[in-house]
């Protein structure tokens, strides 16, 4: 178990005020680039332990009396179906999901913004599907000239041809699901026509990673690097910042790369000079601040990097990512010398895979091992068979010992086992009979209804909340969906299931 490294309400305080002292700079409006995610940020709460993944949303509600919020997404995301990992939902789907989890936070969007729009099909009908449900939806082409031509860029040709967003607040948050959604045109946009309507707005940035006031090397931050070597992102030293201060700040590649860029085209829309010498300067990042124990986030951090190693290795098998990806991040691991096997479950899960493979011999099929490591250090270890696949065999042997029910009782009955394995061969065709996470808590529930033990059992899931797991083999989606569920922190092997090209 992770030791706390993080204060919460700490941060929280910093956090807003930091904000709000930004607001104050500008006389009238002050458009905040939030980058990262807006609700359940797992990769800052595995990096630092204690960070709450939802703390931006408890930010945006001491705010939200000051803020409006604009949700941009890149039409090239929708068109192409992009999926994000952790929900493993489209960026379409997770911008509605957003919507709704903002309203349960009573918080409003004011608009929705297509960017780089060009009549995808896909995306009008998602501007049609928001339209008809009353969400206000703006379509932006790409800016002409950008990011060379910066007199073309602020003109009405270019930040002009978009249309104007109203909103009433003095500080605006912009945001949108994953990197490239548009965020910095559509708040660069914003400043311009304030401009010319004689408005002072500003921009600033609020990213939580990487954090700029902690070392390069140190393994937050190396994290980061991490779980962004998919797209090839790399932190620096900032050299705005260090030119300008004498003072090392840490920044990313793209961030740094632009600003140039961001500085001219803010020059050209204000007629003066901007109050940022350097990246960081646009920055209002407080995370370093929140850290209360150091040697905790760096032991969490490098094994948020072995996490990530395990994902690119599964996604690079399954055609998303290049070996490159996979290599990135073993060098990233190599600098701090650590290995797959540092992390707690994976020996045990291997081993509980050869041991199935043993007991099976002679059987035909993929003999899978599951591991999973409880809050008070326990491993407790899982393996496929034909009745259950080995990530619910897992979770059915964990809620045993934390209820403390002797290994020897079923939680399941045999006949709601078999009852199920009929309707999925009988009434709905399918070839893999034995059940997944998914089918396995519907069964739990229904047996808790009349079997105390089964109950008490039951009860202990919520215990399986942020505990470590590892696989020897990608888990199907019934047994993805219901582990993402449960809360647990997967990694697997990059090895197949099955022998079928589609599960079903």
């Amino acid at each position: 178990m992770n030791k706390i490294g993080f204060d919460n309400e700490k941060y929280l305080k910093e956090q807003t005020e930091a904000i709000l002292e930004r607001v104050k700079k500008f006389n009238n409006k002050l458009y905040l680039e939030f980058g990262g995610k807006l609700l359940y940020d797992y990769h800052a709460s595995r990096v630092l332990p204690g960070f709450d993944p939802n703390v931006k949303m408890r930010l945006l509600q001491k705010l939200k009396n000051k803020a409006d919020i604009i949700l941009c997404i890149y039409a090239g995301d929708i068109e192409r179906r992009k999926v994000r990992a952790d929900f493993g939902i489209t960026y379409d789907s997770d911008a509605l999901k957003l919507i709704d989890d903002l309203k349960e936070w009573g918080i409003d969007i004011v608009a929705v913004v297509i960017t780089r729009f060009e009549n995808q099909p896909a995306a009008t009908i998602f501007k049609n599907k928001l339209e008809r449900r009353n969400i206000k939806v703006y379509t932006h082409g790409f800016t002409k000239g950008y990011p060379t031509d910066v007199d073309l860029v602020a003109s009405d040709q270019g930040y002009g041809a978009n249309a104007y967003i109203e909103t009433k607040n003095p500080l605006v948050i912009v945001t949108g699901p994953g990197p490239g959604s548009g965020k910095l045109a559509t708040c660069l946009s914003q400043v311009y026509h304030d401009q010319k309507r004689g408005l002072n707005s500003g921009y600033a940035k609020f990213e939580t990673f990487p954090i700029w006031n902690l070392p390069l090397k140190h393994p937050v931050n190396v994290a980061y690097e991490a779980a962004t070597a998919d797209i090839g992102d790399f932190n620096m030293i900032d050299p705005f910042h260090l030119d300008a201060y004498n003072l090392k700040a840490i920044n990313y590649n793209r961030d740094v790369e632009t600003f140039p860029v961001l500085k001219r085209i803010l020059k050209k829309i204000k007629g003066n000079e901007t109050m940022y010498n350097s990246p960081t300067d646009m920055g209002v990042n407080r995370a370093g601040f929140g850290i209360i124990d150091d040697n905790a986030v760096q032991n969490a951090a490098k094994q948020e990097i072995i996490r990530r190693y395990f994902r690119y290795s599964c996604e690079h098998i399954l055609g998303f990512v290049t070996k490159d990806t996979i290599q990135k991040t073993a060098l990233l691991m190599e600098e701090f010398d650590i290995k797959p096997e540092d992390r707690n479950t994976v020996l045990p899960a291997r081993k509980a895979a050869e041991e199935a493979l043993e007991k099976g011999k002679g059987n035909e099929g993929i003999f899978c091992g599951a591991a999973i490591e409880l809050m008070d250090g326990t491993i407790i270890t899982g393996k496929n068979s034909t009745v259950f696949h080995a990530a619910p065999s897992l979770i059915l042997n964990s809620i045993k010992k934390l209820a403390e029910i002797p290994d020897k009782i079923h939680l399941l009955s045999p006949q709601i086992i078999e009852s199920i394995k009929n309707l999925k061969a009988v009434i709905l065709g399918t070839k893999i009979l034995s059940l997944d996470v998914e089918e396995t808590l519907i069964a739990l529930s229904i047996s808790a209804a009349t079997n105390p033990t089964s109950q008490a059992a039951m009860e202990k899931l919520t215990e399986l909340k942020s505990c470590e797991m590892h696989m020897t083999h990608i888990p199907t989606p019934g047994d993805e969906a219901g582990l993402r569920k449960l809360g647990i922190n997967i990694t697997t092997d990059p090895n197949f299931s099955n022998k079928n090209l589609f599960n079903y």
